[in-house]
């Protein structure tokens, strides 16, 4: 069935967040959001990423826009899916896969991210 995930809480981050890898066992796409509650005159950028398993590195699946207001913001990547920039990718989601937050300056932001991998 479905999975949910908490990928990532950063609490006054003024760096880059970089999600563990998650292992994909049966999902065909991803819904994950970011939820910025205290953006102030931070700044970051959503991407999720794919790993290659030969080469062992991580590819671009979707990139956010840059998330400077406190909001919710949803992000999907799904083979069905009407491709829509920054917000949604048509795209499977690969056997191995990763979210990472870019710190666009170094002012705090406080965010969550989750997922919710889904057949």
């Amino acid at each position: 069935g479905n999975q949910n995930l908490t990928l990532i809480t950063a609490t006054g981050a003024t760096t880059t967040q970089t999600g563990t890898d998650q292992t994909n066992v049966s999902g065909r796409g991803l819904i994950v959001v970011l939820d910025m509650t205290t953006v102030g005159t931070g700044s970051v950028t959503l991407t999720i990423q794919g790993k290659d398993a030969a080469s062992g590195k991580y590819y671009t699946l979707l990139a956010g826009a840059a998330v400077t207001t406190n909001s919710t913001n949803v992000y999907t990547v799904y083979p069905a899916a009407t491709a829509s920039a920054n917000v949604a990718a048509n795209s499977p989601l690969p056997r191995t896969w990763r979210v990472l937050v870019t710190a666009n300056n170094a002012n705090a932001t406080t965010y969550t991210v989750g997922a919710s991998v889904i057949l």
